[in-house]
């Protein structure tokens, strides 16, 4: 039985739609009714419903039947090839959704293991801010999200990968006292931090809201690297994690800061969606795990 075939049966099933069946198994439309028609002919069978127009592809009673019999096929046909080592035969495209932590520290090993392992596969790489990686696992247009997790979804694999601690940095030329410093006295400069509808600026945004005289003024990027430069150049005070501001900070470009309150960790997930079943999600994460264990094994020795 063919297993293109097998396979597109049930992203269509699992995603209502031709087109996004299509855009996921890069391919064309055609091919995808192409598959259907030939799936339907080969079984004797009709597996979905097509009532045209915008109306999602629904599976026929026979085909809800057929679908967890062939997602089976398709598990156990994986299992095969890992108990085998034939990592070869994985190809295709990851749609890989990165936050810029992860950017900045272990990501190039990550790649370079990745292909490795799977010298076949392409990817492609999306770098924005964990709300919209997670809309893109959820509806699945990304495949695997290295991102600030978990997502709490009953279909949603997580993994944990690494956590980052955070400190309030400062240009050496602001001239801050050097004791323990009040948020209030912090909020004189503008707070360069982490983009909004980010976990770490609404966390910041809420601690400065609660304090009493005028409002802090935040300037926000998805940009870490941007966050970094500001602060170098003087613009105001930054939170970043420890491990992007090593260099600076041992070359004076850079202070920390003691304050009296400090951003929570920033924990981090490979997360992707397991319905339908995933294979080069499932291994590529398994990569990500051992690269970001690595990453820490050697900033701890260092």
């Amino acid at each position: 039985m063919n297993y293109k075939r097998l396979e597109t049966f049930v992203w269509v099933a699992s995603l209502g739609n031709f087109r996004k069946a299509a855009e996921r198994l890069h391919t064309t439309q055609p091919a995808i009714s192409a598959r259907i028609a030939g799936l339907e002919a080969e079984l004797g069978v009709k597996l979905f419903e097509r009532e045209g127009g915008s109306s999602p592809i629904m599976l026929t009673s026979k085909g809800k039947e057929l679908l967890p019999y062939i997602e089976k096929i398709l598990y156990q046909t994986e299992q095969l090839r890992k108990r085998a080592g034939i990592s070869n035969a994985y190809s295709g495209v990851l749609r890989l959704g990165v936050s810029e932590t992860i950017v900045n520290t272990w990501l190039p090993d990550f790649l370079s293991r990745l292909h490795k392992d799977m010298p076949n596969l392409d990817v492609e790489m999306t770098v924005d801010v964990t709300a919209n990686l997670t809309t893109g696992i959820k509806d699945r247009s990304l495949d695997l999200g290295l991102l600030m997790g978990p997502i709490s979804e009953p279909n949603i694999i997580n993994r944990e990968l690494c956590t980052f601690s955070l400190s309030w940095v400062a240009s050496p030329t602001l001239d801050l006292p050097d004791r323990l410093l009040y948020l209030e006295e912090l909020a004189k400069w503008p707070i360069i931090t982490y983009a909004r509808a980010t976990k770490p600026y609404i966390e910041i945004n809420q601690k400065f809201r609660e304090l009493d005289g005028p409002p802090a003024h935040f300037f926000s990027s998805t940009s870490l690297a941007a966050c970094r430069s500001l602060a170098i150049d003087s613009v105001g005070i930054s939170t970043l994690p420890n491990i992007m501001i090593t260099k600076e900070l041992e070359a004076g470009t850079l202070r920390k800061i003691k304050a009296v309150w400090t951003p929570s960790d920033l924990t981090f997930t490979a997360s992707y969606s397991d319905e339908p079943f995933n294979p080069i999600a499932e291994v590529a994460t398994n990569i990500a795990v051992i690269a970001a264990q690595e990453y820490n094994k050697k900033q701890s020795t260092d």
